[in-house]
């Protein structure tokens, strides 16, 4: 088989790597999605039968959280590997939700004291303490699959592709463009495919 021809397909945790041998490799054909551990689950108590999840509020302009002075809405991660989401800001509230993986993207929508209202991808969330959270910032893949590009260029190589679902660490983004890693790969995605970043948000 010709050298050109050859690639290797890794599968780690819930991120599916593809590695090219060239620029013009294909994307790997017929591949099986992994399945994605669950990082929420809701609290079993006879009063949440009817909870639904928080919706996603909706903004024309960003505004001041009153005890940060940070914008809202924004992006932080879960700083553990278990965070109550409850129904009011402070711990005589009920708890509704518990998100279950560390350093997920959550948006956080209103402040309050020590509280900050986050909700996630799906638009599920609840009340949780500041302690609980993190600036570091993080992002969702939110397409099926996605390039990690050697530069932020739809021409540049690819170096690995990752599923939906997967997360990883955002260190910069430029106006199209997110420096991603993931287990132990970084590359550029696009920042239409990522949960995690706003539209018009550029840092490094």
């Amino acid at each position: 088989m010709p050298r050109s021809d050859w690639r290797i397909t890794l599968a780690i945790g819930a991120v599916c790597l593809v590695f090219a041998a060239n620029a013009g490799a294909q994307s790997t054909d017929g591949a099986v999605p992994l399945p994605r551990p669950d990082n929420l689950v809701p609290v079993e108590t006879p009063e949440l039968e009817t909870a639904t999840p928080t919706p996603t509020p909706s903004f024309d302009a960003p505004t001041t959280g009153p005890e940060t002075g940070f914008p809202l809405p924004r992006y932080v991660s879960m700083d553990a590997t278990r965070g109550y989401a409850r129904r009011g800001p402070s711990r005589n509230h009920r708890i509704d939700w518990v998100f279950q993986e560390r350093n997920m993207p959550l948006m956080v929508v209103a402040e309050h004291g020590h509280w900050r209202r986050v909700v996630d991808h799906d638009g599920v969330g609840g009340w949780m303490h500041y302690a609980l959270l993190s600036g570091r910032r993080t992002a969702q893949i939110d397409i099926d699959l996605a390039d990690l590009r050697q530069r932020p260029d739809p021409e540049a190589t690819v170096i690995a592709q990752a599923q939906r679902g997967v997360v990883g660490r955002v260190s910069e983004c430029e106006r199209d463009w997110c420096r991603f890693a993931v287990d132990g790969f970084t590359g550029w995605v696009e920042k239409s495919a990522l949960w995690g970043v706003m539209e018009d948000e550029i840092f490094d």
